[in-house]
């Protein structure tokens, strides 16, 4: 330990002495302490966070603890070795993190009346949960890649798993209380809301959709009750917005089938009990779908690393080396490529809502955050520009929340097309891509910490963006519907052509 003498600059007259006592390394062995360090006046009570303080051919300081004559008198240390992270209200005390997650205030235009009272309330409860029990939690466990399978049970006491489907213990929710939920889970964490929509709006309703009443029956009610996990495997390594063209074969054999392929990409599926696979027939060459189980001879699932969005969730490859799924377990609803489109329809609405979710999180910490912090003495949301951004980012969100609302409408209208379903998933995900962008920009150097959720949200826009459809797959999706015109495979090169 060294002994500094510590001397303020005069402020007003005003010059005292403090004493700092801080652990230190020398670059030089002959130096030796006391050292002078001018320091603001402001340093009045104890220090308690790393600071860099030049002094003149003095040591490096790696870590200290200071108290000050005038100030608070107790003294501490922080060893230099462990190396232990600051308190984030220590570090930075002038703003609130997303543990203490806002109040929400993006609702400018009242959406909330459009909600009946059941809907309401699944909102209600829904937000109490995530902000109670996922908040606290979520940086930790972003940051370090990992799924936080202790809150399973709070996510069970929600009953959303099942959302839309009927019976076998599912709580048969509409649509636009299904995408509510959706919402308001990824308005704290968008991986716990990944996490729920492929366990239940891909795996569960493939089932519910495309399973014999045996299989609904046997499977969904633990489903529900999030007792058991499932995930849905489509995309391939070498077919991603192609995966009609998928290559994992299954050939049929005696009391069942024999399936060899990779699957990537796919959510849940490190830890999933059960796995919804989707194979080319052998003998029709047909997409056919499967139940297979954890645990099969010949099933072998990685996680992927090194993603930057959605960390939490448990993205994986999944190698099948001739697994033998019987025949009870082959969904008999699934016989082309064109079965999966039943799923997808309500899928994709649930995710036009993950982004309307993100952005309303963003939202509520951006309006908290400026005006907590303070800069040129006054709150940054007291700055023309900084209030234009936010203004911006609130346009948007209302812009999301009626188009989001509308697409429900449609589809529990039974009106609903391909093309608006893709529409909306394809314009909400860009107009979320902007809204966090604003966000980022609004919270300056702490845009970058997932502590302050804009960082995060940033990230994890970026999958959903891409996944179930990318933005120029479901553009021209909708365009095929709106012109007539499929321009999903360049045309063939005539034969005349100088290319």
């Amino acid at each position: 330990m060294c002994l500094v003498v510590v001397r303020p600059r005069p402020h007003h007259g005003e010059e005292h002495e403090s004493t700092v006592h801080y652990s230190c390394q020398h670059r030089d062995a002959h130096l030796t302490p006391p050292h002078l360090v001018f320091v603001p006046p402001s340093l009045r009570v104890r220090l308690s966070f790393p600071a860099s303080f030049l002094l003149d051919n003095g040591p490096r300081c790696s870590s200290f603890m200071a108290s000050s004559r005038r100030g608070d008198q107790s003294n501490g240390t922080i060893d230099p070795q462990s190396g232990a992270p600051l308190e984030l209200s220590v570090a930075f005390p002038q703003a609130t993190p997303a543990s203490i997650f806002p109040p929400a205030s993006f609702d400018y235009y009242q959406f909330d009346d459009l909600l009946n009272s059941e809907e309401r309330a699944l909102c209600k409860r829904v937000r109490g949960v995530m902000e109670k029990e996922v908040a606290p939690i979520m940086a930790e466990y972003w940051e370090k890649a990992a799924f936080p399978f202790h809150i399973i049970p709070k996510l069970a006491e929600l009953s959303v798993a099942g959302g839309t489907i009927k019976g076998y213990g599912c709580p048969g929710l509409s649509i636009t209380a299904s995408a509510i939920a959706t919402a308001e889970i990824a308005r704290v964490d968008a991986s716990c809301s990944t996490f729920i929509l492929v366990h239940s709006s891909l795996a569960m309703l493939t089932i519910a959709l495309c399973g014999s009443d045996a299989q609904k029956e046997k499977y969904l009610p633990s489903l529900a009750k999030l007792d058991k996990i499932a995930c849905w495997a489509l995309t391939e390594p070498d077919y991603g917005s192609d995966a009609s063209a998928l290559k994992t074969i299954a050939t049929k054999v005696s009391g069942g089938w024999v399936i060899s392929g990779q699957k990537r990409w796919i959510g849940n599926s490190t830890f999933a009990d059960l796995l919804i696979i989707f194979a080319r027939n052998t003998s029709t060459n047909q997409i056919n779908g499967f139940i297979v189980k954890k645990g099969a001879p010949g099933l072998k699932t990685t996680k992927i690393e090194n993603k930057i969005g959605l960390r939490m969730v448990q993205n994986g490859d999944i190698v099948l080396e001739k697994v033998f799924v019987p025949d009870e377990d082959r969904l008999p609803g699934v016989n082309s490529f064109q079965d999966t489109n039943k799923v997808l329809a309500v899928s994709r609405v649930m995710v036009a809502w993950q982004p309307i979710g993100i952005v309303m999180g963003v939202f509520d910490i951006c309006n908290r955050y400026l005006k907590e912090r303070k800069q040129f003495g006054a709150p940054l949301a007291a700055f023309q520009l900084n209030q234009e951004k936010l203004v911006r980012m609130l346009g948007n969100i209302q812009a999301m929340l009626l188009i989001g609302w509308r697409l429900c409408k449609l589809y529990e209208s039974g009106k609903m097309t391909a093309g608006q379903a893709s529409l909306g998933k394809a314009w909400i995900t860009l107009k979320a891509r902007e809204t966090v962008s604003l966000g980022r920009e609004l919270l300056g150097g702490n845009g970058i910490l997932a502590d302050f959720l804009v960082a995060k949200a940033f990230c994890d826009v970026e999958p959903i963006y891409t996944y179930e459809g990318t933005y120029d797959i479901n553009s021209m999706v909708t365009a095929r519907e709106i012109t007539g015109i499929a321009s999903f495979k360049p045309a063939a090169l005539r034969k005349s052509s100088r290319l």
